[in-house]
Formats: C-alpha cells, sequence, structure tokens
C-alpha cells in the first residue's frame, strides 16, 4: 500500500483527476485582494486555497484547505489526504471508532510525508547557516550563502489548515484542523433551515485549545492577548516547519513541554443523514473573516446559509450557486470598504475565499432557472430595519434582469449576457431571505409586468448607436409622481429623465 501512494504521489497531477467528481457538489472561489484607497482591488499573492470532492462505490470525500506563505503544503494535502483515504482504507464494514481512527491516521502521515519532502532543504539550510560569519561584512561567498538561505526559507516555509468531510453509510464525518468551518444545513418540516455548526476553529478564543496549551506548560492569558501565533491564528495546522520544530524559540510557545502546535483533526460523528433534506457547507477561513468583516461576526453563518439557500433556489448547478454566493460575498466586503461607515476599516483586504456546496437529497430545478424560468442572477444586497423587533435582521434581494437580446457584429452573434436570459417582457422576480439566530425563512413574490414594455417574441436590436432601447416605460410613474408633487408647488407636469 505504501508504495502504491508513493508510486501515484510521484504522478499526482494526473491519477487524482482520474477519481470521479462528485455531482452533488458545487465549488465557488475568488482570489484575495488588497483595496486602494480609491476602492480598486488587486491580487497580492497567487491563490493558495485548494478543494476536493470526489465519489466513489464507498463514500464521498470532500475537503477545503487554507494555505498560507504559499500554496504548496495546501496542494500536497489535498493530494496525499485523497491517496491516504480513497485507496481501498474506508469500507461499509467500519464503525464510527473505525472510521475516526483512518482519518486521524492519515492526517498523521500526510504531515510527516509533506516534513520528508522538505527534510533535504532543511538540512542543507541549517548546513549553510553554519558557515555564515558573525557580523554585517558580507563577501562574495557569504552574498552567494545568504541567497541560497532565502531560496530556501521560500521553499520550506508555509502551511495549511485543512477541514474535510466524509459519507460513509450514509452518515457524515468531519475532520477538521485550524480555522476553516463546516456548517449543516437541514430543513424543517415547518420549512425552516435550522443551522448547525460542526466544530469550533482552532485559535486562541477556544477555551478547549487554550486549555490544551495550558496543559503544556504555556500561559492561557499572554496566549489569548498574543492572537496570532508565528503569523496565523491558528493552533493547529499542517507544515509550517518553525512552529513544529523550532516553537522553543517562538516567545510566547518557550515554554511548553512538548509540540504545542500540532495538526491532529478534532473528528465529529458519524452523523446519520437519514431523512436530512437540506445542504452541507465547507468554507474557507478567507470567506469567514470577509463576511465578518462586512457586517460583524454575530450572523455569519445564517447569513451564508441564506445567500445559499437563495441561490439553490434560482441557479440551475451547485456550481453556479456556489460562485455567485462567494461573489456576493466579495460584493458586500468591498461595499462596507468604499462605503467609509463603521465596518470599513476591517475590510481594506481579504484573504482567499472557498466555499463548498454538498446538498442532501435536495433536488434543483431541472433544466430551468426557478422561479422566474430563466434569467441572469444579479443579487444586491440592501440594508433592513425591522424596527417591531429587537433581533439583528438582514436581507437579501436577488434580481432577474430581463433579457437585452443580442449584439449582431458581422456575422458573428454574442449574446450580451452569459447563460440564458429571460425573455423579453418577462417581469423580474424578487427573492427575500430573512434570516434571525435560530432559523431562516424565504418567500417569494413577481411584479405583474405592467412597466415592461411588451415586444412579443421579438428581441430588442440595438439602433445605429449600438444601444438597445430602454426595456421599462416609466410614463406612468412619473404621471402619478407629477400630480402628487405638482400641486401648490406650480411645477409642471413635464416630468422624466432630462
Amino acid at each position: 500500500m505504501a508504495a502504491q501512494r508513493g508510486s501515484l504521489m510521484q504522478s499526482h497531477q494526473s491519477w487524482t483527476d482520474a477519481l470521479p467528481l462528485c455531482q452533488l457538489c458545487g465549488v465557488g472561489s475568488a482570489p484575495n485582494c488588497v483595496y486602494s484607497p480609491d476602492g480598486k482591488g488587486t491580487q497580492s499573492h497567487p491563490n493558495e486555497d485548494g478543494h476536493f470532492r470526489f465519489s466513489t462505490e464507498c463514500c464521498f470525500l470532500y475537503g477545503v484547505f487554507n494555505g498560507f506563505d504559499g500554496s504548496r503544503v495546501a496542494s500536497f494535502v489535498s493530494q496525499r489526504l485523497t491517496a491516504e483515504l480513497l485507496l481501498g482504507q474506508l469500507s461499509t464494514g467500519h464503525t464510527d471508532a473505525d472510521v475516526r481512527r483512518i482519518l486521524s491516521q492519515a492526517f498523521d502521515v500526510v504531515e510527516k510525508s509533506y516534513f520528508e519532502t522538505i527534510d533535504d532543504a532543511l538540512a542543507e539550510k541549517a548546513s549553510l547557516q553554519t558557515q555564515l560569519p558573525e557580523g554585517v561584512y558580507l563577501s562574495a561567498q557569504t552574498q552567494k550563502i545568504a541567497e541560497r538561505l532565502k531560496a530556501l526559507e521560500q521553499e520550506v516555509s508555509g502551511g495549511a489548515t485543512a477541514l474535510v468531510a466524509l459519507i460513509l453509510n450514509n452518515k457524515l464525518y468531519i475532520a477538521n484542523v485550524g480555522t476553516n468551518r463546516a456548517l449543516l444545513c437541514k430543513t424543517t418540516s415547518d420549512g425552516q433551515n435550522q443551522v448547525i455548526q460542526i466544530g469550533r476553529a482552532h485559535t486562541t478564543d477556544n477555551d478547549d485549545e487554550l486549555s490544551r496549551l495550558a496543559q503544556l506548560g504555556l500561559d492561557p492569558v499572554r496566549l489569548r492577548q498574543t492572537g496570532l501565533i508565528s503569523g496565523q491564528s491558528s493552533t493547529r495546522r499542517i507544515g509550517d516547519y518553525k512552529v513544529k520544530f523550532s516553537y522553543t524559540d517562538i516567545d510566547v510557545l518557550s515554554a511548553a513541554k512538548q509540540k504545542p502546535i500540532i495538526s491532529e483533526p478534532e473528528i465529529h460523528g458519524g452523523q446519520s443523514l437519514e431523512g436530512v433534506t437540506g445542504f452541507l457547507l465547507l468554507m474557507s477561513e478567507g470567506l469567514i473573516k470577509a463576511l465578518e468583516s462586512a457586517h460583524g461576526p454575530e450572523q455569519v453563518n445564517q447569513e451564508i446559509v441564506s445567500m445559499v439557500a437563495a441561490e439553490l433556489v434560482q441557479q440551475t448547478s451547485l456550481e453556479a450557486a456556489a460562485q455567485s454566493v462567494v461573489e456576493r460575498v466579495k460584493r458586500l466586503h468591498h461595499d462596507a470598504y468604499v462605503s467609509g461607515r463603521q465596518r470599513a476599516p476591517h475590510c481594506a483586504k481579504h484573504e482567499d475565499m472557498t466555499l463548498l456546496i454538498r446538498v442532501i437529497n435536495y433536488v434543483l430545478a431541472d433544466g430551468s432557472l426557478t422561479p422566474t424560468q430563466g434569467g441572469r442572477i444579479y443579487p444586491v444586497s440592501v440594508p433592513y430595519s425591522n424596527h417591531q423587533s429587537t433581533s439583528k435582521t438582514s436581507v437579501m434581494l436577488s434580481l432577474v434582469m430581463p433579457a437585452q437580446g443580442t449584439l449582431t457584429n458581422g456575422s458573428n452573434t454574442a449574446s450580451t449576457l452569459e447563460g440564458d436570459t429571460p425573455t423579453a417582457g418577462q417581469s423580474p422576480t424578487a427573492t427575500l431571505q430573512s434570516t434571525n439566530t435560530h432559523t431562516q425563512s424565504s418567500s417569494s413574490s413577481s411584479g405583474d409586468g405592467s412597466l415592461f414594455r411588451q415586444r412579443g417574441s421579438q428581441a430588442a436590436q440595438p439602433d445605429e448607436t449600438g444601444r438597445v432601447p430602454p426595456y421599462v416605460d416609466f410614463t406612468q410613474f412619473y404621471r402619478l409622481w407629477g400630480s402628487d408633487h405638482s400641486e401648490g408647488q406650480g411645477l409642471s407636469g413635464d416630468l422624466g429623465p432630462q
């Protein structure tokens, strides 16, 4: 088995590609971004997140990985974990205890295997460090050594957090190392969404983690005040050789009796999925932090579930639903920054974002967007205040715009919008998602289309300037508005866009 794994890992780019992808799953992602004062965003480093989503004859396996200081560790972990779990290690005859043991062993083997891949580089780095002379004088030789040390440091640095979900025998198992998050959303008999967060992030805000570290001789008060450990908030992570092998050189960790930052997963399950209808969400830390920065941490779980529920109703594919949710979060984060309001200082940048949606006994619309039977989704978030309730409420409004026809240039015709669009004259549909601490409900309503000029089945064609005639007629609006506001004000009835 070990030889088989080693052989496969040498060609890991091809063997995992041959595994069947799960068709009950969709993934959305967005790269990191730093905003300039005018709100323009730029990517500050290559994407470091990773994921997988496989199905086999006996199980389903999903993972989301958040890398830091490079993507090497996240990539290695996603490849090697697959080899440690999908090459015959799991079977339908395994008990819950068996599955938990196999998952734990897989994480242990993966980290050991990763450090084996950088053993030579670490040894060379240690040897070269002994050759550097003391003092500030740099000869040509010592400068060459310094450049090599810098290259080796880039090669061996970095780590990753990992969140893995396994469905075996219709039971759900979650294995978590670090700060990613798993949510299980169950639809209740009355149509509400019950949200369950499985496990907690491994940070110094986690009392269980502080207790574990205190037993190793570390000061929990100081740890909580420090927050970040070697630049990261996670108290469990894979890789990151500095905190694993040189933790005595890190002031806040130096008193530890043994290795304080570990790669041991916290495992939950198996939880039966019998009779469950809903979806499972795996989210990278970047997605969570971006929404927390924009809206505060109190309602993040409910907001994400509300967005996902809305998109599952409107999109024809899980991939589109997941990507649309990520785009919503990205836009909310950007809007909070450019608004200059209370949350703006928290939103100057965000890290890579990944969302994996796995539906459970949930059927999407068959070949059409519901409830509008087609259309491009333009989600818009708007502030909402419920003066009759003291609970915090958020609203997500999704607007489906009517078709804008096609643009023709010579013999080539290209759609002005990606994907299917509703027919001209079709009314928009708004879906309102209202969330509170425990449940989420949704309702939909659509107008009668009276504001939309009827064009029959003929698509709107551009004029000689390349513009498409407007498909919304505001004549009635301006007439009514004018009659209401012109009395006593001496206003003329000639109202409308100037």
